[in-house]
């Protein structure tokens, strides 16, 4: 994913089969919560949920977000 200057604009790449897909999304009013070039890394791995957060306009880490579950299958 890649965001513009203004941080109004995201374009993001997916790589399937043999081509990429190119997606695009660009606000009227306000700006994405994208981390800033002061952060220590460069290239940051989210998860969905995050992805759909920044997608939205909230901050990647949300201090009310419920916790993430995972279940195991147990056979009887």
């Amino acid at each position: 994913m890649f965001c513009g200057r203004r941080r109004d604009k995201i374009k993001m790449l997916q790589w399937v089969n043999n081509g990429f897909w190119l997606y695009y999304k660009r606000l009227e009013k306000g700006t994405f919560q994208w981390p800033g070039i002061e952060d220590d890394e460069l290239a940051l791995t989210i998860s969905t949920r995050q992805l759909n957060w920044l997608l939205e306009g909230l901050p990647l880490v949300q201090d009310k977000a419920h916790p993430s579950l995972t279940y195991r299958y147990h056979a009887c």
